[in-house]
């Protein structure tokens, strides 16, 4: 019995330092991959910029558990493509092809090796052709548009999300995940609730 808890001691150890090795150094700023993001839930669509881009912001489902007033989660993942626009007979902004994906990614200490003076909390930041190639571009650019919204965890249209997501129908994502809290699975009434609550 004392040898089994020995062994079982030992291979705890083994597995914790092996975790460890996996996921190495944290990541900086373009060294992250594209996530497949299709399905998960939308943070905001739709969103025009006047220099005729449309921007569409999905969020991984951790992200998308967090509630007003909360910072993001460790784990959390943000996607916003951009879309090329031209106007439409009424002058309405329609959206055409995707020109850019752009990625910011949390996790515990990730925003540490940022320059000073330019660190942005945990996040860090990814770059992405249409076809999910990496890009080359002056992440520091990046940083700078969102340092000023530290109070939001420099997340753009923090407000807007959550009172977008308060307003809807029905039970909010995150009173379905507590619902669901612990399970693997839910069933597909409920699943379509939560891939689709703010599109």
């Amino acid at each position: 019995m004392k040898k089994l808890l020995i062994t079982a001691g030992a291979a705890s150890i083994l597995a914790g330092c092996a975790a460890g090795s996996m996921f190495g150094p944290a990541p900086k700023d373009g060294e992250m991959a594209m996530p497949n993001y299709k399905s998960w839930p939308t943070y905001l669509a739709g969103i025009e910029k006047p220099d005729g881009h449309i921007r569409d912001i999905y969020i991984n489902e951790t992200g998308a558990k967090a509630q007003k007033g909360q910072a993001f989660a460790n784990g959390t993942v943000s996607v916003m493509e951009i879309y090329k626009a031209s106007k439409d007979g009424s002058g309405k902004l329609q959206k055409t092809e995707l020109e850019k994906v752009f990625v910011m990614y949390k996790g515990k200490g990730w925003g540490a090796s940022a320059p000073e003076g330019m660190k942005t909390g945990d996040w860090v930041f990814g770059a992405f052709s249409a076809n999910g190639q990496p890009l080359k571009v002056d992440y520091n650019t990046c940083r700078g548009c969102h340092m000023p919204l530290s109070d939001k965890d420099f997340m753009f249209h923090y407000d807007k999300y959550f009172d977008t997501r308060a307003s809807l129908d029905g039970p909010s994502y995150g009173e379905l995940m507590k619902q669901h809290a612990g399970l693997v699975a839910m069933n597909a009434q409920d699943f379509g609730k939560v891939s689709n609550y703010i599109r």
